[in-house]
């Protein structure tokens, strides 16, 4: 509290105003505390050595201890003279009233005069906080920066720790807003939930105000009451293509996958181990040069099975070379088949006079034949000589490199084209920079030339292609390939080109990047195919560092491709995984399936269960409902994999055809219940309650219907009069487990048959000359539960706000009522109709019929 506020609390206590209540206390923060005497007070107060008088006290009161003198000591808490009449008036002693003002209205006066609490902490008017602003949640808001003691003899209590506040997130059931959402008294509570942000069906986003990050400046006010719905972007291209797309994958990841129930009884999607890169490869033709194709073709060069076709007698070392050498292989024959549509593409574009720059432009492509060809159609035979054994030994390396050094010594190498020279130095190994021979010290005026990068103008996977077939030795595996290329783009000296993702390599990547405000840092993002690399040259790295959307596609929120990788290369294969992946998770029985035998899902990893969350959601906006439902079959939690599947058919119930239920239930084995209690759900949201109420009763959710037809339809069953109904509806959740099924549904239940059985009971037995015995102890306890009913009844329809309950309630009485009085109503006492609840006319009825039964019984006993 500021000086301003501590002085106007303090001119209100002058005045005779009230205490503060107690809310006023909560908002100020302060605590009131509250003194068996003056004595206490004392004993809880920091003694200081440089105090030389202090408060005397005794059970009975206080005083001061120096009567003459005129005023207290400078250190001693001053008491307000304003207080005296006030205290006399009240009868409280002038310094306990001043030790609650203080207590109530800390001043830099009184900071000293408020006790300890159980002498945990001590405040001083000297303490200064660490933090001008701290926070109480963080445990800083009471954390000094020093203490000072006042001599050896005084201990310096401890700072109690205070833990950081943990947040859960708490069911609505649980929560203290639900049931108070029309309170009036906390704004907060009774607006949060309007005012929020909140998803809807297809990935609507419905808020207030504009969408804007934390540096946005906004043209328009906050302060808005238009819901507006938006649709964030997620794809690149039209829907119905993406549709295609995810529904060809999934499709096959579908025919490869179990799907069976847990151990929990969630049915899990459990992907088989034939579900490999080389499957998904071959949806696509030979002739597809797409990204999608080549990231599949690529996976498999690296991490799919390879065939070695060694003996088992092999030594493991002589196995491990054949490896490497097999990878390596495989990887040169996918590079080249994704740059041959550059190559052939520059050479169209770009036709030269001179034969060189078209044969440097085939050996960017690994096409030795075609460059050895063009050589000789240009009449160059040596060339293509020494062309054909490009990628040769080291002796023929050597005997090149040597060529070149002679030229530069010689100067020489002024009158050879750049072309010839990249050639020359290509077959030399050199991949990086040729040095001319005006680059060294004394060089010639006339006849020198410039340093050549091999590298320049090239794309990244062409430049990666350098280091893989001219610039590592034949025998050395990808790693060295990888380190070599990366260090060359990373040292940026070169002019090696970066892996820059596909789509920012041609002029449509601003048109794709028009849909997203991107950050600067977009642009850092690898290519996929350049990340798989990595992947698989570093044992280190997992799947964490390479699934991010704007390495596979231009949209930063587009999961297709990182959620397929990340089964493949986590959940099939094995080789990677995220790296938050814990120790415990989900564990199946490897007997179910031969080929599934190491297949089973070991710990838990939420960025995975994020992803398949994120990929669901862009299959929801598609209208993919059965796709979206398959994908969340692969969330590894069991209570997370129920709670997302149940959440989309609860966005998605208007669109649940006949088709998706049966292919939900049928061929993903999601359970009926779950597909029934969203559409109870939306019936219910629709106003059908009868409907929902049905269905809810169909999947054996006997809560969920019991509180429908308590709240909704048992009201209105009983303002028509139609009692057979709701002995139907009850009927049907009698003996079924429900909390508070005696209170509640049984009422109406009870309330029904006693309105339909006591007249007709009470018409049996005046026509008969001998009463049943059943009948006559059937009607004894209904006219004995009448009472027990009216009692319970205001409860039970307790919501004062709703028409319809107070209409019902007053109606039940008066049935109930009026059906008692014909059999006995002295069995009810007047005195339980309870005024504003039952209608004066039954009241009346009732007296009177009750005063007319003790009338009779009175003249009988006479």
């Amino acid at each position: 509290m500021s000086e301003d506020d501590s002085e106007e609390a303090g001119s209100g206590s002058e005045s005779g105003s009230s205490p503060p209540s107690p809310k006023h206390q909560k908002r100020t923060g302060k605590s009131l505390v509250r003194h068996t005497g003056e004595k206490n007070y004392r004993a809880s107060r920091p003694r200081r050595s440089d105090t030389p008088t202090d408060i005397s006290t005794s059970e009975e009161g206080s005083e001061i201890d120096s009567e003459d003198d005129e005023s207290p000591p400078p250190n001693q808490p001053q008491v307000d003279p304003s207080l005296i009449p006030r205290a006399q008036q009240l009868g409280v002693e002038p310094q306990r009233m001043h030790v609650m003002q203080a207590s109530l209205f800390r001043t830099e006066d009184g900071v000293e005069s408020i006790p300890t609490r159980h002498k945990a902490l001590t405040l001083s008017s000297s303490l200064s906080l660490s933090r001008k602003h701290s926070r109480d949640s963080d445990g800083e808001g009471l954390r000094p920066d020093s203490q000072q003691r006042a001599s050896f003899a005084h201990n310096i209590e401890p700072v109690p720790y205070r833990p950081s506040k943990k947040y859960a997130r708490v069911d609505q059931s649980d929560s203290a807003v639900n049931g108070s959402e029309g309170t009036v008294v906390d704004a907060g509570l009774a607006f949060g939930r309007s005012f929020r942000v909140g998803w809807g069906l297809g990935g609507a986003l419905a808020h207030l105000g504009t969408l804007c990050s934390p540096l946005s400046t906004l043209k328009t006010s906050a302060n808005s009451s238009v819901v507006t719905i938006t649709k964030v972007p997620i794809f690149v291209s039209e829907p119905e293509h993406e549709s295609e797309w995810a529904s060809k994958l999934l499709s096959h990841h579908l025919t490869h996958t179990y799907i069976e129930p847990d151990d929990e009884g969630v049915p899990f999607a459990n992907p088989s181990l034939a579900l490999s890169f080389s499957s998904f490869s071959s949806l696509y033709s030979l002739n597809d040069k797409t990204f999608e194709a080549s990231l599949f073709r690529l996976g498999g060069a690296l991490f799919d099975d390879l065939d070695l076709r060694l003996a088992d007698t092999i030594e493991d070392e002589i196995r491990n070379r054949v490896y490497t050498l097999r990878r390596r292989d495989e990887l040169s024959r996918w590079l080249q088949n994704v740059v041959s549509p550059t190559v052939e593409a520059e050479l169209r574009e770009g036709i030269s006079s001179d034969s060189s720059t078209e044969v440097f432009t085939w050996l960017t492509g690994n096409e030795v034949n075609n460059a050895m060809e063009t050589a000789i159609s240009a009449g160059n035979v040596k060339l293509a000589t020494l062309v054909a054994q490009a990628g040769g030994d080291d002796d023929f390396r050597t005997d090149i490199l040597s060529q070149l050094k002679l030229w530069k010594e010689q100067r020489i190498d002024a009158h050879i084209s750049e072309p010839t020279r990249k050639v020359y130095a290509l077959l030399a190994g050199v991949i990086d920079v040729l040095e001319g021979s005006g680059s060294g010290p004394g060089g010639a005026r006339i006849e020198s030339c410039s340093d050549v990068h091999i590298s320049a103008d090239l794309d990244w996977k062409r430049a990666f292609g350098l280091h893989l077939w001219f610039g590592q030795p034949i025998d050395s595996s990808i790693a060295d390939v990888f380190d070599s290329y990366e260090a060359a783009w990373t040292e940026g000296r070169y002019s090696v080109a970066p892996p820059l993702p596909w789509y920012s390599e041609n002029a449509t990547s601003t048109e794709l990047k028009g849909k997203w405000n991107l950050p600067s840092t977009a642009d850092h993002h690898p290519d996929a195919l350049y990340s798989m690399v990595r992947l698989f040259a570093d044992p280190s790295s997992s799947l964490s560092a390479i699934l991010t959307p704007l390495s596979f596609n231009a949209s930063p929120i587009d999961y297709r491709l990182c959620w397929h990788l990340y089964i493949i290369m986590s959940r099939c294969l094995g080789v990677r995984d995220f790296s938050d992946r814990g120790d415990t998770g989900l564990q199946f029985d490897p007997e179910d399936h031969e080929d599934n035998e190491d297949n089973r899902v070991e710990g838990h990893s939420p960025s995975a269960d994020l992803l398949t969350n994120s990929y669901a959601l862009q299959l929801e906006q598609l209208g993919m409902i059965q796709e979206a439902a398959f994908v969340l079959l692969h969330i590894e939690g069991s209570l997370g994999r129920k709670a997302a599947i149940k959440d989309l058919l609860n966005r998605c119930a208007p669109e649940l055809s006949d088709w998706t239920v049966r292919g939900l239930v049928g061929s993903l084995k999601i359970p009926l219940a779950w597909v029934n209690e969203a559409k109870a759900i939306h019936a219910f949201s629709q106003n059908r309650v009868y409907e929902a109420f049905d269905l809810y009763v169909t999947v054996g959710l006997w809560s969920a219907a019991h509180d429908l037809a308590v709240l909704e339809l048992a009201p209105d069953a009983v303002v028509r009069q139609d009692h057979e109904l709701l002995q139907t509806i009850f009927s049907r959740l009698s003996g079924h487990p429900i909390d508070g099924w005696y209170l509640r549904g049984k009422t109406f239940l009870d309330y029904a048959n006693a309105i339909v059985r006591l007249p007709h009971l009470k018409e049996l037995l005046d026509e008969d000359a001998v009463p049943d015995a059943s009948e006559a102890q059937e009607l004894e306890e209904l006219t004995c539960n009448v009472p027990k009913l009216v009692g319970i009844l205001p409860d039970v329809l307790r919501d004062r706000g709703d028409a319809r309950h107070n209409v019902a309630l007053a109606g039940m009485v008066s049935d109930l009522t009026a059906a008692l009085d014909q059999v006995n109503s002295q069995v009810l006492p007047p005195s339980q109709l309870r005024t504003g609840i039952t209608v004066e006319g039954t009241r009346l009825k009732h007296i009177r019929a009750s005063a007319m039964d003790k009338f009779l019984t009175s003249i009988e006993v006479s």
